[in-house]
């Protein structure tokens, strides 16, 4: 494995009933907050309440700033860090999923930078520093909630890009399952779809010697994979709504990619389709994946090959490692398929009358992917396979 330096400051707080602990954590840095969220699902599930209580117990001055998009655009994020710098705001409490957060991140870096926002996000300038914030976390999917990581959309110029800082790890995330019981079925395959495909982009590498770090993947990849078809059909069992949020988190927070650095080619190739079309993150990845796979098997047939077995159960006996890999691809597209995600493009109607255009989003930093580099005709063929 390469050297490496592991660092993550958030402090996690998981479990029922540990949204309390915000008055303990946000006093240490100020007493103006700025609480963010999204279409109004914390109001309708009476979680905006909780806050707001708890919020009022400490006595703290509270903002507000709604309506953060599934997508979450740099437009709200402006509108936030007006907020934050017209008001003197010192705490952000971000409370929803991975897009509340995201969002969340460009405003606390924002609100500490004296030009444009989006200069952060196309890396014209680096965030030095961030208003403090926390999560209260309603969505099992990003990682958000304990890494340093952001995408944000530009619906103008269509464009969506991820970026990130030291400075945006959150200062704490509070994590209580039953916050996640009213997420609708559709959203809660999207998220076990992203967390999956985060451990995909971790895993597929060119390091040699990981065997922790493949079997910590593979492990997180089976613990989603045996709970995400009882969840589906029991959307308020507590039990298997902690170990997706957990694994949501483990997947993306930096243990998994101790010693090496993932691909991360399908993310954004991803985020080209949803910036021109503004469909479902984990949507996207459900189609894109699999594709991505058949793609680059020949690149290391070995490493598809170990994902099958070990993950998928394939049975190598009598076969290539190559049509062993194959397989397994079958297998993850089966999988996906069987729980509710969708499987092509067209299922968002989506045509190849932008592919081209989605190409040249995917294509504007130069070839990209560190398990392998992929150019502009490698990208449109992904896209194709993906119709």
């Amino acid at each position: 494995m390469q050297n490496f330096t592991y660092w993550n400051p958030t402090k996690l707080i998981f479990g029922k009933g540990q949204l309390a602990e915000i008055k303990n954590e946000i006093p240490q840095y100020g007493n103006k907050v700025l609480v963010v969220y999204g279409g109004g699902s914390i109001k309708r599930s009476g979680l905006y309440d909780q806050v707001m209580a708890t919020l009022n117990e400490m006595g703290a001055k509270v903002f507000e700033l709604a309506g953060v998009e599934p997508n979450p655009r740099i437009s709200t994020a402006r509108k936030g860090i007006e907020i934050c710098k017209e008001n003197g705001i010192e705490f952000i409490l971000a409370v929803g999923g991975g897009s509340v957060i995201d969002c969340t991140k460009l405003i606390a870096a924002g609100a500490k930078y004296d030009g444009d926002a989006w200069d952060l996000v196309i890396k014209k300038a680096f965030a030095k520093e961030a208003l403090p914030f926390g999560t209260v976390l309603t969505l099992a999917a990003t990682g958000s909630e304990m890494n340093s990581g952001s995408v944000i959309t530009n619906w103008e110029t269509k464009e969506k890009y991820g970026w990130g800082s030291p400075a945006t790890f959150p200062k704490f995330s509070v994590l209580d399952p039953t916050n996640t019981f009213t997420v609708p079925k559709n959203q809660t395959i999207y998220g076990m779809v992203d967390m999956m495909s985060h451990v995909f982009e971790q895993y597929f590498h060119n390091v040699e010697n990981t065997p922790l770090q493949d079997r910590l993947c593979e492990s997180t990849l089976r613990t989603v994979m045996e709970a995400a078809p009882k969840l589906v059909n029991d959307l308020e069992n507590y039990e298997l709504r902690e170990t997706i949020l957990y694994s949501g988190t483990i997947a993306l927070n930096g243990m998994l990619q101790m010693g090496y650095r993932g691909d991360w080619a399908t993310h954004n190739i991803e985020h080209a389709v949803s910036a021109v079309y503004d469909i479902p993150h984990g949507g996207g990845l459900a189609i894109l994946f699999p594709n991505w796979m058949k793609h680059n098997l020949k690149v290391n047939p070995g490493r598809f090959k170990q994902l099958a077995v070990r993950v998928f159960d394939v049975d190598p006996t009598g076969k290539s490692d190559e049509e062993v890999g194959l397989e397994g691809i079958e297998k993850l597209r089966q999988f996906w398929t069987s729980i509710g995600a969708p499987s092509t493009l067209k299922d968002y109607d989506i045509d190849d009358s932008q592919i081209e255009l989605m190409a040249d989003k995917a294509m504007v930093n130069g070839e990209f992917g560190n398990f392998n580099q992929l150019n502009r005709e490698d990208v449109l063929a992904i896209y194709r396979a993906s119709l």
